[in-house]
């Protein structure tokens, strides 16, 4: 049994049943890993995964869809979501005539996904403009953490209207993208999950490369108390000082977190051929 079969078989012995994914990751080996880890437990996960078309049409999004099904074993997907939208234009070419949201709402229609949704991690502004289409999303992925509260902060601008209209929330970069904060002694890992799950939110998505990590977040889980308004007040002030040039959130003000396949397919050349 690999390491990751070992790190997903006692992630649902303990009850994590929220497997995230997308049809690029790693070349497309996160999938083909879990769809090999999920032999004889489709039944006890919710299975998520994301159409990464970048402003290609409907038949790529859909032709992603049976790929990710192909790979991860399953005949359905329990959500399935559009992935990074950061770029400006994104919703404009999701929404266009055979946009990507044709296919999320044929797929749905089909049988082939029961919930849909998308993700994104650049800026507010983005994630309100998909919302103002008023399509009927299930869930939204969106970066929650205690720097993000005082910085370009979806907590503030986002989290809010996605509860407004029933859309649920799903919390990432809870370490703030690369737990670099945590490395510096800003905050603990205990402050920081603690803070993000303590947030009106129906999930939240962490992480898990190994076993230790596993098990280090079972055990925040087990103890999780809701932090009160006053502890969580008191942790923003904590870390509002670093917050303020966003150096611990370089998904918003970076290309560092943008995968190669949305930047190509916006005109943009890839992470190889940047300057160091």
């Amino acid at each position: 049994m690999s390491q990751i079969q070992k790190i997903f078989q006692e992630a649902v012995d303990a009850g994590i049943t929220f497997m995230d994914n997308a049809w690029e990751y790693n070349n497309h080996r996160s999938e083909e890993l879990m769809g090999k880890a999920l032999a004889g437990r489709r039944d006890q996960v919710f299975l998520m995964t994301k159409v990464c078309t970048h402003g290609r049409d409907a038949s790529v999004a859909m032709q992603q869809l049976e790929d990710s099904l192909r790979r991860l074993k399953t005949d359905y997907l329990d959500l399935w979501q559009i992935h990074e939208v950061v770029y400006d234009n994104d919703p404009e070419l999701i929404f266009r005539q055979n946009g990507a949201i044709e296919a999320i709402e044929r797929a749905k229609r089909e049988g082939k996904v029961r919930f849909v949704g998308f993700t994104g991690h650049k800026n507010p502004a983005i994630h309100l403009k998909m919302l103002a289409y008023d399509f009927p999303f299930d869930t939204c992925q969106l970066p929650l953490n205690c720097f993000d509260a005082t910085f370009s902060s979806f907590e503030q601008q986002v989290l809010p209207e996605l509860n407004r209209r029933g859309i649920a929330p799903i919390g990432m970069k809870s370490l703030s993208g690369n737990g670099q904060a945590i490395k510096n002694g800003i905050l603990t890992v205990e402050e920081a999950l603690g803070y993000a799950m303590s947030l009106p939110v129906a999930t939240t998505v962490s992480g898990i490369p190994s076993l230790d990590v596993l098990r280090q977040n079972l055990a925040i889980a087990r103890g999780f108390q809701p932090m009160n308004p006053e502890q969580m007040q008191a942790l923003r002030d904590k870390c509002a000082v670093y917050a303020a040039d966003g150096r611990f959130e370089l998904f918003k003000t970076s290309k560092k977190y943008d995968a190669d396949i949305g930047r190509i397919q916006h005109g943009f050349p890839p992470h190889a051929e940047m300057p160091s």
